[in-house]
């Protein structure tokens, strides 16, 4: 299965290849229109999320929020859950702020990368497929900084794209490294392009950003590349 998944994956960079890498914001902004239609697949995922966060949890911070697909499924648990969400995309805030407007929901336009976070505030914090475009080393740096905003004991749930093999992981990171090159653009400049870490290596960032616990809570059966994490601070 990795092996055949592995040769299509080959066979879509060859046919895109020369497609140009579009800015991350812009990437969205110009999909907004069938974004939730495009993401629907996914709908288990976002009730899946939603359930895993510990009871009584009163605060939450999600970084990529885009229009807040999981914040619907988490809103049905937790109605009265003060939010912060983070994202790139303003056009993707404005459409979340329309489904959830309320005081209770604070929504930043910012880099996640480098916004500052409150320390030791959150009693929990959710990742929604946002950062498989990301080194490990981005990684660690964004897993740290969410280690320190939680609460003592707080969680974090991740979903995300998990490349099933080394092999996959090390053609996309140089499949997008190629395209930088070619069309001049800087390492540090977010561009929408797949590079899933392996699961052992996403979940080693998490450890090496500090957290005490780091396990897979699982797949789902009909999908092996999207996995759900959780990773607790320490008390």
């Amino acid at each position: 299965m990795a092996n055949q998944d592995f040769l299509a994956l080959q066979t879509w960079l060859e046919e895109t290849k020369d497609e140009p890498l579009e800015d991350m914001a812009a990437f969205f902004n110009a999909r907004m229109d069938g974004y939730e239609d495009h993401m629907s697949p996914w709908k288990e995922y976002y009730s899946w999320m939603a359930s895993l966060l510990p009871k009584g949890i009163q605060t939450l911070l999600d970084i990529g929020c885009g229009t807040g697909l999981e914040l619907d499924e988490i809103f049905k648990r937790f109605p009265s859950l003060s939010v912060t969400g983070i994202d790139l995309s303003g056009e993707m805030l404005a459409r979340l702020s329309q489904k959830h407007f309320s005081s209770s929901l604070s929504l930043i336009q910012a880099d996640y990368f480098s916004y500052p976070f409150p320390a030791n505030f959150f009693d929990a914090a959710v990742a929604f497929e946002t950062l498989h475009h990301f080194t490990s080393q981005k990684k660690q740096q964004i897993f740290s900084k969410i280690r320190d905003s939680l609460a003592p004991g707080g969680v974090f749930l991740e979903c995300d794209y998990i490349a099933a093999t080394q092999e996959m992981e090390d053609l996309l990171f140089a499949e997008c490294s190629r395209r930088r090159i070619r069309d001049h653009i800087p390492a540090e400049k977010f561009v929408h392009f797949d590079t899933p870490l392996t699961l052992e290596h996403e979940m080693q960032a998490m450890r090496d950003a500090g957290f005490a616990k780091v396990e897979l809570i699982g797949y789902r059966p009909d999908d092996p590349y999207t996995a759900m994490i959780q990773a607790v601070k320490s008390f």
